[in-house]
């Protein structure tokens, strides 16, 4: 083989190789390819290897079949009342039919946008400012329901719709920030006054509980000193009553009794009486008893 023939030969393994590699298609996992057979739709292929006729067949469109998250740009809308404010939304999607998401809209990407953008402006139309700054779940669920009909001739279908920043103007910013520092002002002074009148509860209530112990004390002190008198008093007249039992019981005489009598108007006469009613009988008893004291004393004297 000459120098000439192996070039013939490379060249042609060469036209070989091109050729195989442009006819040989192999499409990846999570991809679907649209193919166009002189110039008229012809397939779409799924995983695996495929043969492309070549100058006749040709690959319109490579999709993807993941999920797809969009975050576009924030759009101005006004509400109900008349208040402008900045939105932007996040969107996931997923192309189902590559066929129709190929030929059914001019840049789906963008009509997805433009369809979100105009969406939003519609239900934040018919909302006042507070209810749109505290329904977004409502807007979400809303905006997908919309979307998800509204592309399906585009063979896309919208999972899910995020309402992702809220901006209102600064005016109305600043407005909302005083609203917030009033009413938590307002939430520490409830919750100070609340904190007092407990705190003024748990004093009343333990001055109560205390004067009501003070009160049981004092009674039972009191209680238990009349207890005591009564059992005083109850022990002097029982020894009483058994001095007068043995006394009785002795059988003491007339004589004996007038002077125990007389004892005891001695004691009386010692106190700070002024007056001292003595009866007839006694006083004879003492008269007698002083003669006899005169009669000892001079019968001593002259012996």
């Amino acid at each position: 083989m000459n120098f000439t023939q192996f070039i013939l030969l490379i060249v042609a393994i060469m036209l070989i190789i091109a050729i195989f590699a442009y006819v040989v298609r192999i499409v990846p996992q999570a991809k679907s390819y649209v193919v166009e057979r002189l110039g008229a739709y012809h397939a779409t292929w799924g995983t695996g290897v495929h043969f492309v006729i070549p100058f006749i067949d040709n690959i319109a469109n490579k999709v993807t079949l993941k999920e797809v998250v969009k975050d576009f740009a924030p759009q101005p809308v006004i509400t109900k009342d008349n208040v402008t404010m900045q939105i932007d939304t996040v969107v996931y999607f997923q192309i189902t039919d590559p066929k129709l998401y190929t030929y059914g809209v001019v840049g789906p990407i963008t009509a997805i946008e433009n369809l979100t953008a105009t969406t939003l402006r519609n239900i934040i139309g018919e909302l006042e400012l507070d209810e749109t700054l505290t329904s977004r779940d409502i807007i979400n669920t809303k905006m997908r329901s919309i979307l998800d009909e509204a592309t399906d001739p585009w063979g896309i279908k919208v999972n899910r719709v995020e309402v992702k920043n809220i901006i209102p103007p600064r005016d109305i910013q600043e407005a909302m920030e005083k609203q917030m520092r009033a009413e938590r002002e307002r939430r520490e002074s409830i919750l100070r006054a609340e904190g007092e009148k407990k705190s003024a509860i748990l004093t009343a209530e333990g001055e109560k509980e205390a004067m009501v112990l003070r009160a049981t004390a004092k009674k039972e002190a009191m209680i238990a000193e009349a207890e005591g008198q009564a059992q005083a008093t109850e022990r002097l007249y029982q020894a009483q009553a058994r001095g007068i039992q043995m006394i009785k019981e002795a059988n003491p005489s007339k004589e004996y009794m007038s002077l125990k009598s007389l004892e005891a108007f001695e004691k009386m006469s010692d106190g700070q009486a002024t007056k001292l009613i003595v009866p007839s009988e006694l006083q004879d008893v003492a008269t007698r008893l002083a003669s006899a004291k005169e009669f000892l004393s001079d019968f001593g004297n002259n012996k």
